[in-house]
């Protein structure tokens, strides 16, 4: 479903990614893993098309997608999770999911919506001040979703959650996942990681350094976690 081949970045003259190539096929989860700064958030905002100083292809459902616009992109079926979760603080939880424009080939219903996120439904009047962090982290999800994504690029979505909601959330991106929606995630729960994903990059430096499979995950949690400093 996704390509990227050789794709780099800056930040004026500081390079964030250094010719960082992975795949993800449809159905997949993939998780990115690696220390603050390693480049995480920059590698899934230059897939959005959201950094400007990026280089290397990018290819999605096998279309060279490089060149395009963010809302061109998102038309053709990506979607955007950003770490600060981006909800409108004023608005209620159904106006969050209804004011964004539905662009993609596959939107949810708000009916669908709410039987995915049954809290949702509940708090649907609730404006987004009122909601807790899991609450806003559903409604992040729940609203990119509604907008027809078929492959949702998520920023940590399990920060500064409680592991109940933690649980809640990976329960929510397995849903997800059969559902066949792809996920390409930046995740630094590496034990939460193994229990939704299929696959995993370790990010340095802007670089991929090594790629493990739940087994490897598994049996190197403890130095894994050492070296992410968590």
């Amino acid at each position: 479903m996704l390509r990227i081949d050789g794709l780099s970045a800056w930040y004026g003259e500081a390079q964030a990614l250094r010719e960082v190539s992975l795949h993800v096929d449809q159905g997949e989860i993939v998780t990115l893993v690696g220390r603050n700064g390693a480049g995480k958030t920059t590698l899934l905002r230059s897939l959005m098309g959201l950094h400007k100083g990026a280089s290397g292809t990018v290819r999605f459902l096998d279309e060279d997608i490089s060149a395009m616009s963010p809302h061109k992109r998102a038309r053709r079926g990506l979607g955007y999770v950003p770490d600060d979760r981006g909800i409108f603080a004023t608005l209620s939880v159904e106006e969050n999911l209804t004011l964004p424009p539905v662009m993609g080939p596959d939107p949810w219903s708000l009916e669908r919506v709410y039987e995915t996120f049954p809290r949702l439904r509940e708090r649907r009047r609730f404006p987004g001040t009122k909601l807790s962090g899991g609450e806003q982290q559903m409604l992040a999800l729940a609203r990119v979703l509604r907008t027809g994504a078929r492959l949702l690029l998520c920023d940590e979505p399990t920060e500064g959650l409680s592991p109940l909601i933690v649980q809640q959330i990976g329960e929510i991106l397995r849903e997800v996942k059969a559902a066949g929606v792809t996920v390409l995630l930046i995740e630094q729960n590496v034990h939460f990681a193994a229990t939704v994903a299929d696959r995993h990059h370790l990010l340095a430096e802007g670089r991929i350094v090594e790629s493990m499979d739940n087994d490897e995950v598994r049996a190197r949690e403890s130095e894994l976690l050492q070296y992410l400093g968590i």
